[in-house]
């Protein structure tokens, strides 16, 4: 089963390099998929972006559901070295091959 993806502004971090899930995106994606966020839960994440001829092709972090009680907000720890683009999944899914990095984030583990 395919793990919904979920707008977030990948510039809105917090001072631990987590990931803000505060925006308004954020909110009408969860909303719209039924999802509560919780700790430990696993999200794919996603940004709008384009490729080099201009094309949307979002970019996509898979993040770990944490709240960070200094700001009283929800956050996610994303594997940044793991940033990849939609067009990637894309073509794993197309080929049956899985092109995720090794360090993807996995449930319970950053």
């Amino acid at each position: 089963m395919n793990t919904p993806r979920i707008y977030a502004d990948f510039q809105n971090l917090d001072d631990h390099n987590r990931l803000r899930l505060n925006c308004a995106g954020t909110s009408q994606d969860l909303a719209r998929h039924g999802i509560e966020l919780r700790e430990g839960l696993v999200l794919t994440f996603y940004m709008d972006d384009a490729d080099d001829r201009g094309q949307p092709d979002d970019l996509l972090a898979d993040g770990r559901v944490e709240f960070n009680t200094e700001e009283g907000c929800w956050v996610a720890v994303v594997d940044w070295s793991a940033l990849r683009q939609a067009s990637e999944d894309a073509s794993a899914q197309h080929n049956g091959i899985n092109l995720r990095p090794s360090g993807s984030v996995k449930e319970g583990k950053a």
